[in-house]
C-alpha cells in the first residue's frame, strides 16, 4: 500500500489566486476602516478649527511673544 502522489500541477496558481484575493479584501477593508475611523474625523476637526481661526490675531500674538526675528512687537 503506497501513498497517493500529491497534485503539484497548478498548485502555485491556485494558492496565489486564493492568497491574492484575501490580500485584496483585507487591504480594502483596512483602507475603508482607516478612512472612516481616522481621516473623516480628522477632516471635520480641521474644518471646525479653521472655521473660527483668525490668522491676524494669531500672528499678532506670536509677534508680541517675540517669536519672529524680523518683526518687532508693536510696543517697541
Amino acid at each position: 500500500m503506497s501513498l497517493a502522489k500529491p497534485v503539484m500541477r497548478g498548485l502555485l496558481a491556485k494558492r496565489l489566486r486564493f492568497h491574492l484575493s484575501v490580500a485584496v479584501v483585507l487591504a480594502l477593508s483596512v483602507a475603508g476602516t482607516f478612512k472612516f475611523a481616522v481621516a473623516e474625523p480628522r477632516k471635520k476637526a480641521y474644518a471646525e478649527f479653521y472655521k473660527h481661526f483668525d490668522s491676524t490675531k494669531e500672528f499678532n500674538a506670536m509677534r508680541e511673544a517675540g517669536i519672529f526675528e524680523s518683526v518687532r512687537p508693536s510696543g517697541e
